[in-house]
């Protein structure tokens, strides 16, 4: 009609950046596996009970309470455990979208922290590699900052930095005119002497200022910044919390990005397109309030054909953040993270105090990062006894208290009432360096056990103020992991008690065949929910051997020695220092790797428990099998001797890497001759002792 006037249509709404799906089928059958499996829990409690009131000796009471002791921590980690199967969700972004509704200057800056500490076991060319993978991200680079925290002050970090800087005026070009996916250069530099070097104080060098400098094309760079902090013995530095911690304060001063990305020194980026996925979540309205951080699974490039070391870890790193993220979300795992700055200030509605106005989370930087001003405010806020009388550690920042800070934060962070989210795409977004030796792998684990622990017997405990602060599930969430080193107890005594009972004839396990279907479903229930978990992620079935011989290794290894640790440090008697796992690629210890056999060729005394049960089990089976042939099944009871030989039949089988070293191997890997003839004396020691009590207990107890 003329004249008319017509009112145009709505606007469509914005299409989602992301999506959440997940498996009613996989949830049901988890809830009713876990009822199923629970009753048979109790059952076996029942009869744990039964035994032990019915017990005709000491020596049979106190076998029966070590099997109750057992099976109650393995009862618990695996209730504890099926938190992360009750509301399992997977995630999708969709990072296009979010580049074709904003332009570069809405994008909001990220300030990046590597933090390295020794040239020797984290290699130069490691830490070149992840700053530049993460410079030629495919964003605007005026609005991305790299700093660099260097603990070992190594002149040859800060050379190999500076070489990088210059390389990268050629590489970033490079990659965007060519579309590089893989933005990883390989090693271009030579080592330099240090030995005239002095960094005794902190050092602070802008080694590329995205206003300043430019690349080959005339476009600019993104800044990077690097840092050694001041340390003094008066003053407790935290090691990586610390680091990151001044990293904090430092990129206050000069950037102050909302965006926070925390990747280790031996991980490079591995897609350019990370930085949008990361946020498709991060500028979500209905996130963004108690969104804290973006997780990124830990993937590994070098990885053996079937990870006989299980470094892979994809159930701590995949499968059980999925979990998680249908709570609260994932722990945060040290590396591949993207924080909001706020984050680190308190709870999402409650901010915490934290020093000078600079350092505000909301502080906008209008002064170059070059000029002398800020500069001395860097310098001021990276000083050793700055967090003196301060929040910083307690409430600000990365937390200390435990060896694993990463873990501690997170899980406090979600406590104050903050979330996170698990961002898992098909291509990884970031590859890292697995330990090729043994002993790395259980060092780092170890440390990982003290840590843990740390947090376990604390104030912050799980059980108690987890569960009170974030809610049942999400408290047995980190229950689970702060629990983890007491694997070690049960694993300890099924490698040893069943066994040395069966040597002496002694039968542990309670009779009738009932029992027997009890413990067959309860065996090989868990184990058979593992496997199927572990194949509808990827893995595969050698894989999955290995995890769990893995598993059974770590627990009378680095778990025990972990315990026994974390108990000497809580009596005063020793201390605990930071040990960096080696990304050193050593050319027979890579050859040994690739070819899959174990590396036992260093003493430590972490191998001497595992050649004992190596031993110990390996000689029950071949006792055992010679009554069966000599004695028949009249002397022992059948149920009770078949239990008991299974178990030793399947550590057997378990431990042949470690026959193999002992036995088979002339290389440079095979186990110390020391170490196994320790583990013989020891072994035949401990053999001993029912026989010594019941020879001489009578005597004494006359006196």
């Amino acid at each position: 009609m003329a004249g008319s006037t017509t009112t145009p249509p709505p606007p469509p709404p914005p299409s989602p950046l992301h999506s959440t799906y997940s498996s009613p089928f996989i949830t049901a059958f988890n809830r009713l596996f876990a009822a199923v499996y629970s009753a048979a829990i109790f059952a076996l409690f029942y009869h744990h009970i039964l035994s032990i009131l019915r017990s005709s000796s000491i020596s049979s009471s106190l076998i029966s309470l070590a099997l109750l002791l057992s099976d109650f921590i393995l009862a618990f980690l695996w209730v504890a455990g099926q938190s992360f199967r009750m509301i399992p969700v997977r995630r999708r972004e969709f990072p296009q979208k979010l580049k074709r509704v904003a332009e570069d200057s809405d994008f909001p800056a990220v300030d990046v922290f590597i933090c390295t500490t020794d040239p020797e076991k984290e290699p130069p060319m490691s830490v070149v590699n992840s700053v530049l993978s993460v410079m030629a991200y495919d964003y605007p680079v005026g609005k991305i900052s790299v700093y660099i925290s260097d603990d070992g002050g190594s002149a040859l970090t800060l050379f190999a930095l500076t070489a990088a800087a210059k390389f990268a005026k050629h590489w970033l070009p490079f990659c965007n005119e060519n579309e590089v996916v893989e933005r990883n250069p390989e090693a271009f530099f030579a080592s330099t002497n240090d030995e005239f070097w002095n960094f005794d104080t902190e050092k602070i060098k802008v080694l590329l200022e995205s206003k300043n400098d430019r690349d080959m094309m005339g476009h600019s760079l993104p800044n990077l910044i690097y840092i050694s902090r001041e340390k003094s013995k008066a003053f407790h530095h935290h090691f990586k919390g610390g680091a990151l911690n001044a990293l904090l304060r430092v990129s206050a001063t000069m950037t102050n990005a909302p965006i926070v990305l925390n990747l280790d020194c031996d991980m490079y980026s591995n897609d350019p397109q990370t930085l949008y996925r990361a946020l498709c979540y991060a500028l979500d309205p209905k996130l963004k309030s108690t969104l804290s951080y973006i997780q990124f699974p830990q993937c590994f490039k070098g990885v053996s054909k079937s990870d006989i070391y299980a470094s892979e870890m994809n159930r701590t790193f995949k499968i059980n953040p999925s979990g998680m993220d249908g709570l609260l979300g994932p722990d945060y795992f040290g590396t591949g993270t993207f924080f909001t700055r706020r984050a680190f200030f308190g709870g999402p509605s409650s901010l915490e105090s934290f020093g000078p106005f600079e350092l505000s989370p909301d502080y906008v930087v209008r002064k170059p990062i070059g000029c002398q001003q800020t500069l001395d405010l860097a310098h001021e806020v990276a000083a050793c006894d700055y967090e003196n009388n301060t929040k910083w550690g307690s409430k600000v920042g990365i937390r200390y208290g435990s060896l694993v800070e990463d873990f501690y934060t997170g899980y406090c962070m979600h406590c104050e009432g903050w979330r996170s989210i698990l961002c898992n795409p098909n291509r990884a977004a970031f590859y890292g360096d697995v330990p090729i030796s043994l002993l790395d792998a259980l060092n780092q684990i170890k440390r990982w056990a003290v840590g843990l622990l740390e947090v376990t017997f604390s104030k912050s405990c799980p059980i108690t103020y987890g569960m009170k602060s974030m809610g049942l599930l999400m408290g047995l969430c980190y229950a689970y992991y702060s629990f983890w080193p007491l694997w070690s107890i049960p694993i300890l005594v099924y490698a040893f008690l069943p066994q040395s009972a069966l040597i002496y004839g002694v039968s542990i396990f309670p009779k009738g065949d009932q029992l027997v279907f009890l413990y067959t479903f309860l065996f090989f229930g868990a184990y058979g929910q593992d496997l199927v978990e572990l194949l509808m992620s990827g893995s595969t079935f050698r894989k999955w051997w290995n995890e769990q011989r893995m598993w059974m290794i770590r627990g009378v290894s680095c778990h025990f020695y972990g315990l026994i640790e974390f108990i000497l440090k809580s009596l005063g008697i020793s201390s605990y220092g930071f040990e960096v796992t080696s990304k050193v690629m050593e050319e027979e210890r890579t050859k040994r790797y690739n070819e899959e056999k174990f590396e036992f060729g260093v003493w430590t005394p972490m191998f001497i428990p595992l050649a004992m049960a190596a031993i110990l089990n390996f000689g029950c089976l071949v006792i055992g099998f010679m009554r069966i042939f000599k004695d028949g099944w009249n002397d022992l009871d059948k149920i009770s001797m078949f239990g008991q030989m299974f178990i030793a039949g399947f550590v057997t089988l378990n431990c042949w890497p470690i026959y193999e070293a002992m036995v088979f191997r002339n290389d440079g890997g095979k186990m110390p001759l020391s170490i196994t003839f320790i583990s013989i004396v020891l072994l035949l020691g401990f053999l001993s002792i029912p026989f010594l009590i019941s020879t001489y207990l009578p005597y004494l107890l006359l006196f």
